[in-house]
C-alpha cells in the first residue's frame, strides 16, 4: 500500500512538472532585470548668490525650487560656506531648508585637496566652519562632498581626511554620475551676456545640456550595472547655477521619458552601494569611477579626470555654443 501511494505521488509530481515547466535561475534573473529601471536623484553643489546674465538671484533660485516642487522631489544641496554668512546667503539656505531639501557640507572656500598646501588641518577647519553655518537649520545632514571630487593626492592624505570625517560623524556624499554642467553653464552665461536672453540661443544650449547629462548618466549606469550587477540608486552631480534654473524641469522629464525612476536624494543615499569605500589609492571622481578603477577591469577605458571641460569644448565649439 505504501509503495503504491509513493508511486502515485511521484507520477503526480512528474505530471505537474510537465504541465508547468519551471523557469531556470537565469530566466528568473533575466525577467527581474527587464522589469527593473535605473534610478536617479538630484544633488546640487555650492550655492551661488549672484545675479546671472540678467536673471535675478532670487528669481533663478526660485526656478530651481519650483521645478523640484512640481515634480515632488527633494534634493540634497552641498553647501560652500564662505558666501552664506551675509543676508543673501542666509536667505538661500532658508529657502532650501523651508522647501524640505537637505543641507550638506561642501567646505568653506572650496579648496583643491590634491594640492600639498591644503593639508588635513585645512580640511578640518573648512569642514568645521561650514558645519557651524548649516547646523542652525532643521534639514542639515552629515554628508560631505569633496570639491572637484578630489580626496587627496596620496593614500596617506586620503586616510587622514577620511579619519577627520569619521571623527566628526560625517559620511562622504558620493556622486555616482558626474558631468560637466558647470562648463555648459559658463558658456551659456557668456553667450547671454553677448546676445541677451535670446530664447533661440537658450534652446540650443538646452538641447546640448540634456543630451550631455543623459549621455553621462547612461555611461555611469552601464558601468555601475557591470560592477554591481543591478540598478543602484544614482546621485547626479549638478550645480546651483543658471543651467539648473533653466533646464532642470526638462531634464527631469527627459529622464522619465528615457525610463528612469526619480527619487529623493536622501532616499538614494540609503542604497548599500554607498557603504562601499574604495581603497585610498582609488579615491576621487565619482564612486562608480573609483569602484571601476579598483576592480582592475577598466584600466584602458577610464579617462582622468573623469569629467572635464576639455571633453566638451570641441563639441560645443563645433556647434557654435
Amino acid at each position: 500500500m505504501t509503495f503504491k501511494l509513493s508511486l502515485l505521488f511521484l507520477l503526480a509530481v512528474l505530471s505537474s512538472a510537465c504541465q508547468s515547466p519551471k523557469s531556470s535561475d537565469s530566466e528568473v534573473i533575466e525577467k527581474s532585470i527587464t522589469q527593473e529601471k535605473p534610478v536617479m536623484s538630484f544633488t546640487f553643489d555650492d550655492g551661488i548668490t549672484a545675479d546671472l546674465a540678467g536673471y535675478q538671484f532670487e528669481d533663478w533660485n526660485e526656478m530651481i525650487l519650483s521645478q523640484l516642487d512640481s515634480n515632488q522631489l527633494k534634493a540634497t544641496f552641498f553647501i560652500r560656506g564662505d558666501n552664506k554668512l551675509n543676508k543673501k546667503g542666509q536667505f538661500l539656505l532658508q529657502s532650501w531648508n523651508d522647501r524640505g531639501h537637505k543641507l550638506a557640507n561642501h567646505t568653506f572656500t572650496h579648496p583643491y585637496y590634491n594640492s600639498d598646501k591644503n593639508t588635513a588641518k585645512v580640511f578640518a577647519e573648512e569642514l568645521s566652519k561650514t558645519d557651524t553655518i548649516i547646523s542652525k537649520f532643521d534639514n542639515k545632514i552629515n554628508l560631505f562632498r569633496f570639491p572637484y571630487l578630489k580626496e587627496g593626492q596620496n593614500e596617506a592624505k586620503v586616510d587622514s581626511l577620511r579619519q577627520i570625517l569619521s571623527e566628526n560623524n560625517y559620511a562622504n556624499g558620493y556622486v555616482t554620475i558626474d558631468a560637466s554642467d558647470w562648463y555648459i553653464n559658463q558658456r551659456l552665461i557668456a553667450r547671454l551676456k553677448e546676445v541677451g536672453q535670446n530664447q533661440e540661443e537658450i534652446q540650443k544650449f538646452r538641447d546640448y545640456y540634456l543630451d550631455h547629462i543623459l549621455d553621462r548618466a547612461k555611461y555611469y549606469e552601464k558601468l555601475s550595472y557591470e560592477i554591481n550587477g543591478r540598478h543602484i540608486n544614482h546621485t547626479l552631480l549638478l550645480h546651483h547655477n543658471l543651467t539648473s534654473a533653466l533646464f532642470l524641469g526638462d531634464l527631469i522629464q527627459r529622464f522619465k521619458t528615457e525610463g528612469w525612476d526619480i527619487i529623493d536624494a536622501e532616499k538614494a543615499y540609503q542604497d548599500k552601494v554607498f557603504k562601499q569605500i574604495p581603497e585610498p589609492k582609488y579615491a576621487g571622481e565619482s564612486l562608480i569611477w573609483s569602484l571601476a578603477k579598483e576592480s582592475g577591469n577598466y584600466k584602458d577605458s577610464l579617462r582622468y579626470p573623469a569629467e572635464d571641460s576639455r571633453y566638451e569644448k570641441p563639441a560645443m565649439d563645433k556647434l557654435g555654443l
